[in-house]
C-alpha cells in the first residue's frame, strides 16, 4: 500500500497515507478522499468492478484521461444544461448526435458495448437519425468518460442541440463531399482506361502501352480506395474488432480484393484487374451513403422543428428596465418581455393583462388562443398581438417543449415488433454471406476457375443486407415525426403499428367527446340554504379535482382551506371545507350507499348532475351545461368510414350518456362504468380478436388506456392519463385523430413496400450474381439503388396529404346538446 502513489480511483497524486483504503477484486487499494472511497465503494457493491478493468489502465483512469482531453469539457454543469436533464432517482440523461452511425448495426454495437460500462443505466441509438439517448448514474461514472468510451468505438458524440446539429451535418456533409468527388473523378477516368484495355486487348496493341494503361489506372484508383473509400474500411474494421461484423465488412472486402488483385496482376504483368469495379463500387456506394446521409439530415431536421423555434436569447426585465440575456441564464421567477410576433422561450405565468399565442407548434390547432393574467404558457409558442410578460417557471431541459422532445426521441429509440425482426435478420445476413460469397467461389472454381473472382465479388456486394435493414426504421422514423409537426405526440413507436390495425375505438364521454364550457346550468337545493353559498363550497371541492366536470364550475371566491381531500376514481370526491366534511360526485357516492341510489334508467333526465352532501345528506343538485364538442361529429364520422367500430364508455349517469350518443350516431353506449368496469368492456372486445383503441382524458381513465392495444389521451386531459397513454393529442379536441389513423395505415403501407422491396431484390439480384449473370459493376449499382429507395420511400412520410394534414376541428358551425 505504501507504494501506491495515486488514487486507485480519479488518479490524483497520493502525498502519504491519506487513510482510505478498500479491498477491490481481493486487493487492497488507496483511494485520495472520502468521495473517491464512496464512489470505489458503491462500484464495487454494485459488482461493476470491471470499470477499472475497462479503462485504459489503473495508473490511468478513464476520468484522468477525458479530464485531459475534450471530453472533460462536458462534466461542466452549465455546458450539460442544454442537453442533458435529470430524473428523481438521482440518474442523468444526455441527448447525443453520434457522427459515423450508418445502419441499424452500428446502433446495435454501440448499444451492447456502452451497456457493458458500469454506470450506464441505458443507451438508445435511433440508425436513421444517429440520435442518442444515453442515461448514467453520476455517482459512478462521468459523462466525459462515457463519451471518449463512445469515441473509443469510432462514432464521434456530440450533444445533440439544435445549432449542434445542425454543424454536425453541415460538417459531416463538408467530409462526405470531397470523398463524392474523388471518386465519381476517379471513376470517370479508370473507365476510359479500361475501355483503352479492353479495345486494345482485342486489337493486340503494343504490351507496353498496355502496362502503361494498367499502371495509370492504378494511379488513379489508389486514392479513390484509401481516400473515398476508407468508411468502408473503417467500418470493416472496427465490427470485427468488436466482434460484429457490420454491413460494410463484405463491401470492404469487395473494394480490397479487387485492388489487391489488380495491383498484383498489374506488377505481374499478367492476368486481369479490376481497378474500374473497385472504383465503381466506392463511387456508388459513396453515392449511395451520400444521398443517405442527405436523407438522414432532413429527418433529423423533421423531429428537431419543435425546438428550432426556440429563441436563443430573451429580453429579462430587471427593476423595469431589458436587458439581452441568454435563455440559458433565465432561471425561475425572472420576468420575461415578448415582443409581439416572437416565440415565448420558457414555460410560465403570463404576468401581462391578457395576450393571443399560437399554439400550433405544441398543439397542431392553428387558432389563436387567448390567454388571461395569471394563465400558464409555454415555450414555443408565439406571441401574437402587443408585447407581453412572463415569469418565468421553467427553462430549457424542463420546459413542456423538451419534454415532448425526449418523448419523441424515447418513442423513436423503441423498437417496434417489425423493426426487432428485420434488426435481427439483418444481423444474421452478414454472415450469410460471406458464407454465400465462400460458397460461390468454391463451385466457380471448380467450374471455371477465370469467372470465379469477378462472381465473389459481385456476390459480397449485391447481398449488402442495407436496405433490409432501413426498410422499417426509417419509416417510423419519419412517419412519428410527420404526426409530431401535426400536434399527434407517440409515447412508443409500437403504437404507430397498432394504431394502423385497430378495428373499434372506444370513447370516454366527459372532457373527450364533450365539454363543459357553459358552466352551471341550473341548481337544485334540498337544504334550504343559499344556492349561492352551496356553489361556492362545491367550487372550493372542485378546485382539488382534475376531472373533466370540475371546470365547469366556477372558482372560488373565498380562499377557505380544503383539507384531506380524497378523490374515488368514477364516484366523486371528498374533503373538509372550513371543518364540515363534504362530498361531491354522484348521488350514490355522496350518500355513501354500496349500490347504485340513482334513479331508474328510463326515469333519467338526460342531463349531467352532480351532488353535493354531508353526512349521507343530499344538500343540493348542480346540473351541468354540457355540450358535445365541435368537431366530433366529423372525427367520429371519418372514423366510421375509415371501418372503425365506434363505441362508448363512460361513468356517467345513462341519460347524458344515451343523449351524446344519439346526437353522434354511436349506437355503442355504455353508462355508469367504474373504471374496473370499462376496462372489464376493452377486455371483452379484446378476446373476441378486436384490436381496440381507447380515448379519454380523466383519471378514471388510467386503467382502461393501460389495457387498451393503443391508447390516447386528450392534451388538455390529467398528467396521468397522459401518462398511461401510448399517444398523445396536444391541440384541445379530437380533430387530429382520424389523421393519426390514416397516417399510420400510410406509414404501415410504406414499411410494407420496402420489406418487399429489400426482400425481393434480393430474391432476384442474388441468384442472377451467383450464376454470373450481373457484373460486379451492375451489382454495386444495384445494392445502392435499393438503399436509396428504401430511403427515399420512407421520406415520402414526411409528406402529409392535405386531406389527412387537416384536423376536422376545423368545421364550420357546432353541436350542441343540452344533456
Amino acid at each position: 500500500m505504501g507504494g501506491t502513489a495515486s488514487c486507485f480511483h480519479c488518479g490524483t497524486a497520493i502525498a502519504g497515507t491519506t487513510g482510505h483504503e478498500l479491498q477491490i477484486d481481493g486487493t487492497p487499494v488507496a483511494l485520495c478522499s472520502s468521495s473517491c472511497l464512496e464512489i470505489a465503494t458503491r462500484i464495487r457493491d454494485k459488482g461493476l468492478t470491471g470499470f477499472y478493468r475497462f479503462r485504459t489502465g489503473a495508473s490511468t483512469p478513464a476520468s484522468e484521461d477525458a479530464a485531459s482531453g475534450r471530453w472533460a469539457s462536458y462534466d461542466r454543469e452549465a455546458l450539460q444544461k442544454e442537453f442533458v436533464s435529470s430524473h428523481g432517482d438521482g440518474s442523468r440523461e444526455a441527448q447525443l448526435l453520434l457522427q459515423g452511425v450508418r445502419c441499424a448495426a452500428c446502433s446495435w454495437l454501440i448499444e451492447r458495448a456502452m451497456a457493458a460500462v458500469p454506470g450506464v443505466l441505458e443507451i438508445a441509438v435511433d440508425p436513421l437519425t444517429t440520435r442518442t439517448r444515453l442515461r448514467w448514474d453520476p455517482h459512478i461514472t462521468r459523462l466525459g468518460d462515457l463519451l471518449r468510451q463512445v469515441a473509443a468505438l469510432g462514432y464521434d458524440p456530440l450533444p445533440y442541440t439544435e445549432d449542434e446539429a445542425g454543424r454536425a451535418a453541415i460538417l459531416e456533409r463538408r467530409a462526405a463531399l470531397p470523398r463524392l468527388i474523388v471518386a465519381g473523378l476517379g471513376m470517370s477516368e479508370t473507365m476510359g482506361y479500361a475501355i483503352a484495355l479492353y479495345a486494345g486487348a482485342l486489337h493486340d496493341a503494343d504490351p507496353g502501352i498496355h502496362q502503361f494503361l494498367r499502371l495509370i489506372s492504378l494511379l488513379v484508383a489508389t486514392p479513390v480506395v484509401f481516400y473515398a473509400g476508407a468508411p468502408f474500411f473503417s467500418g470493416a474494421v472496427r465490427g470485427l474488432r468488436l466482434g460484429r461484423p457490420g454491413m460494410d465488412v463484405p463491401v470492404a472486402l469487395a473494394i480490397a480484393a479487387a485492388y489487391i488483385a489488380s495491383v498484383w496482376n498489374t506488377f505481374r504483368g499478367s492476368g486481369e484487374v479490376y481497378f474500374d469495379s473497385a472504383v465503381m463500387f466506392v463511387f456508388f456506394l459513396s453515392c449511395a451513403r451520400f444521398l443517405e446521409m442527405s436523407g438522414r439530415h432532413r429527418a433529423l431536421s423533421l423531429t428537431g422543428a419543435l425546438a428550432r423555434h426556440l429563441p436563443r436569447v430573451a429580453t429579462r426585465l430587471r427593476n423595469g428596465r431589458p436587458e439581452i440575456v441568454g435563455v440559458v441564464e433565465l432561471v425561475p421567477g425572472d420576468l420575461v418581455l415578448v415582443p409581439p410576433g416572437q416565440s415565448i422561450p420558457v414555460d410560465g405565468r403570463l404576468e401581462s393583462a391578457s395576450a393571443s399565442v399560437d399554439e400550433s407548434l405544441l398543439t397542431g390547432e392553428s387558432r389563436p388562443v387567448r390567454k388571461a393574467a395569471g394563465q400558464p404558457v409555454v415555450a414555443g409558442s408565439i406571441n401574437l398581438l402587443g408585447a407581453a410578460t412572463v415569469r418565468v417557471e421553467r427553462v430549457g431541459t424542463s420546459t413542456m417543449l423538451a419534454q415532448i422532445s425526449r418523448l419523441m426521441a424515447v418513442a423513436r429509440e423503441e423498437r417496434p415488433r417489425l423493426v426487432e425482426v428485420t434488426d435481427r435478420v439483418a444481423v444474421w445476413f452478414v454472415s450469410g454471406v460471406l458464407l454465400l460469397a465462400a460458397a460461390t467461389g468454391a463451385a466457380w472454381w471448380l467450374l471455371d476457375p477465370s469467372r470465379a473472382f469477378d462472381i465473389v465479388l459481385a456476390v459480397l456486394v449485391v447481398t449488402c443486407p442495407c436496405a433490409l435493414a432501413l426498410a422499417t426504421p426509417a419509416a417510423f422514423t419519419v412517419g412519428m415525426s410527420a404526426l409530431a409537426r401535426r400536434g399527434v405526440l407517440l409515447r412508443r413507436a409500437g403504437a404507430l403499428e397498432i394504431l394502423s390495425r385497430i378495428t373499434d375505438m372506444v370513447f370516454d364521454k366527459t372532457g373527450t367527446l364533450t365539454e363543459h364550457s357553459a358552466g352551471i346550468h341550473r341548481i337544485e337545493t334540498f337544504t334550504g340554504q343559499d344556492p349561492g353559498q352551496l356553489l361556492e363550497l362545491a367550487a372550493l371541492l372542485e378546485s382539488r379535482s382534475e376531472h373533466p366536470l370540475a371546470r365547469a364550475f366556477p372558482a372560488p371566491a373565498t380562499a377557505v382551506p380544503v383539507t384531506d381531500v380524497v378523490a374515488v376514481p368514477g364516484k366523486g370526491i371528498e374533503g373538509c371545507v372550513d371543518g364540515q366534511r363534504l362530498r361531491i360526485g354522484t348521488q350514490a357516492f355522496v350518500l355513501g350507499a354500496a349500490g347504485d341510489g340513482e334513479a331508474a334508467e328510463g326515469a333519467e333526465p338526460a342531463a349531467q348532475s352532480v351532488y353535493l352532501g354531508s353526512n349521507s345528506q343530499l344538500m343540493a343538485r348542480f346540473e351541468i351545461a354540457e355540450r358535445v364538442r365541435s368537431e366530433a361529429p366529423a372525427v367520429l364520422a371519418a372514423l366510421a368510414d375509415a371501418g372503425i367500430a365506434l363505441a362508448i364508455a363512460s361513468g356517467d349517469q345513462a341519460g347524458p350518456v344515451r343523449a351524446a350518443a344519439d346526437r353522434l350516431g354511436i349506437a355503442r353506449w355504455h353508462a355508469r362504468l367504474s373504471p374496473a368496469d370499462k376496462l372489464a368492456l376493452v377486455r371483452s372486445l379484446q378476446q373476441d380478436g378486436r384490436r381496440v383503441g381507447m380515448v379519454g382524458d380523466g383519471i378514471n381513465d388510467s386503467p382502461v388506456l393501460a389495457g387498451a392495444d393503443v391508447s390516447i389521451a386528450i392534451g388538455t386531459g390529467t398528467s396521468l392519463a397522459q401518462h398511461a397513454a401510448d399517444c398523445i393529442l396536444m391541440g384541445p379536441g379530437l380533430g387530429a385523430l382520424p389523421a393519426a389513423v390514416a397516417h399510420s395505415r400510410r406509414t404501415m403501407h410504406i414499411v410494407r413496400q420496402n420489406l418487399w422491396w429489400a426482400v425481393g431484390y434480393n430474391l432476384v439480384a442474388v441468384p442472377l450474381a451467383i450464376t454470373g449473370l450481373l457484373a460486379p459493376w451492375l451489382a454495386a449499382l444495384g445494392m445502392s439503388a435499393s438503399s436509396l429507395l428504401v430511403t427515399f420511400n420512407a421520406l415520402r412520410l414526411g409528406r402529409m396529404p392535405q386531406a389527412a394534414a387537416s384536423a376536422p376541428g376545423v368545421v364550420p358551425g357546432t353541436s350542441e346538446v343540452r344533456t
